[in-house]
Parts: C-alpha cells; structure tokens; sequence
C-alpha cells in the first residue's frame, strides 16, 4: 500500500470515530448494518410471557406489572397529584399479561412522570420495555433513560441526573436516553426513535451549551400510534479514558442504530445504574391537553433479551 492511500485510509478511519463520538442525527456512523450484534429473539423467547424470566442469571431487574402495588419494586415514584400514574389492562394477545403500567400527563397541570430503579451495574447493559402511544399522544420531550451515578448510596445516586444544558466531567455522570424525536415537527408524533447522549466528550449545541446529542435513523418507520412496541437499548461501558463504548438500539427485536466510539467515562467508578421509564412532556412540544403512554414488561440484563416470549 502507497504512503497516499495509507494517509487517505488513516484520515477516513479517524473521521469515522470521530462521526460516532458527536452528535449524529442522520445516522452517518450508524454502524447496524454491519449486523455485529444480536438480533431477533433472545433469552426471553424461553419464558413465555417473561413468566420466570427474574430468576434467570442474566437478569438484574424485571417488572411486568402484573402483581403489587404502583412503584413496588422500584425506588421513587413521580406521580404529581396522584392523578399521572396508573395500572391499566395489559394485552395478553402479545404476551404482555393483564396489567401494564398507564402515564396520562396533563398538559399545563403536569409534565407527566414514571419510575425510576437504582441498580449494580455491569460491563455492557440491555435494557428492554414495551410500549404503547395512545392515538391523541403528541410529542414526548423525554423518555426513557439510563444514567450513570458515582454510587448507589446517599448524594453519589444523584450524581447522574441534572445538568441539562451542561457537559459531564468524566467522572461525575453520563447518560443516554432512548426517546421518541420530531426533528422540530417534520416527523410526524411521536417521531422516530433517537438516542439523546450527555457525556464527557460530546459537542455543543449551537448557543454553545450542552444540550444532548442525538444519535439516529432517519430511513426508519415513524412510531406507530395504538401498537405495543418492543424497545430494546444496549450501554457498553468503555475503558476508562479510551474510546471503546458503544450504544445500539433494536425495535420489535430488529437492530435500527449501532454507534461505536464512546469515551463514556473517565474513571472505571462510574457506571450506569439507574433506570428511569417516563413520559415527560413540556409545552415546547406538546399541544394536546392529554397525553397517554403505557409500559410494560421491563427487564435490565447483561445480554441481549429479545421480544416476549409467545406462550
């Protein structure tokens, strides 16, 4: 190989990570294709339902809401009013039992809520939800997202959440969420699934503060409205300091986004361990007075999970 083709191979090679390490809404250094991971179904297509699918090794939590009361088995609970929250029939046709968990945000009165559940973390994270957008859901501002925290005890637990607006250290939080996204109204509501990152090393925005950066696909379909949806994301954690972490997302068990290049953290301390699943709306997005979302069978594991098992 001639010393111009090494520099022209060398230069692409750094554009690249370069590509997946900032902000990627149209999905340029999406690397799915390349089918390097899983896809289809996983360890939950043995359980049948998710039917003792918690006591598998693999498993760090798991919730199907189909027993105990709202927010058992999780740490805190937003549910302004009492009136967010809800149990409502789940829709054992598609293996989801017979209760599922209701967000109904009021525009105006609230900004919605959800759950959210402290853990031990591990090297590469998989986390799998189903949900269901009512047919008058509108735009959604956040969804459903795992932080990293300095520890699972007293203000370390906080560390990861907060700071909109502002670029990590490196040592003190990062996070990606899984999120419906508009593109400013061109997709039509809810969007198109988008991966919305804070971490030490991401881009600004353009006012030059920290806004997340996104990471999508725009040629995937646009979310259906009254249709149970499998969501699964997977967080690998990176080498303190290097540039080995990766994220990907799969819908209905089919891989859509696969980004590589991420210097999550810089300190091996640092990990993601804690999962909040919600509905949050503002006014900037959102003009329906009702906006409903519903979730059920949510699992956190070490490998991949898969769709639900069919009974």
């Amino acid at each position: 190989m001639n010393r111009l083709l090494i520099v022209g191979v060398t230069i692409a090679v750094f554009a690249m990570v370069r590509a997946a390490l900032g902000s990627d809404p149209e999905g340029a250094a999406n690397v799915a294709g390349k089918k390097e991971l899983p896809a289809g179904n996983g360890f939950a297509a043995r359980f049948p339902g998710d039917a003792g699918l918690k006591a598998h090794a693999d498993v760090i939590f798991a919730d199907d809401f189909e027993t105990g009361a709202l927010g058992a088995g999780w740490d805190e609970t937003g549910n302004k009013s009492g009136k967010v929250l809800q149990f409502a029939p789940g829709d054992d046709a598609v293996g989801l039992g017979q209760r599922c968990l209701r967000v109904e945000a009021h525009l105006g009165k609230d900004t919605g809520g959800g759950l959210t559940k402290w853990f031990e973390s591990a090297d590469t994270l998989f986390i799998r939800f189903y949900t269901k957008f009512d047919q008058g859901c509108d735009y959604v501002h956040h969804f459903v997202t795992l932080r990293a925290n300095t520890g699972l005890r007293g203000g370390d637990k906080w560390s990861g959440f907060g700071g909109a607006g502002l670029k990590p250290e490196g040592s003190d939080r990062f996070s990606t969420a899984i999120e419906p996204w508009g593109n400013w109204g061109r997709f039509p509501a809810p969007g198109r699934w988008n991966f919305y990152s804070y971490w030490h090393e991401m881009e600004p925005s353009k006012d030059e503060k920290y806004w997340g950066n996104s990471y999508g696909v725009p040629t995937a379909p646009v979310i259906p409205h009254d249709q149970w949806i499998c969501v699964e994301f997977m967080l690998k954690h990176n080498t303190p300091g290097q540039p080995d972490g990766e994220q990907a997302f799969w819908i209905d068990g089919a891989l859509q986004g696969h980004w590589k290049g991420f210097n999550w953290r810089k300190t091996a301390s640092l990990k993601a361990n804690a999962l909040t699943l919600e509905s949050y709306i503002t006014d900037r997005w959102t003009k329906n007075p009702v906006n409903v979302v519903s979730f059920d069978n949510v699992v956190v594991a070490r490998h991949y999970i898969g769709p639900v098992g069919r009974k």
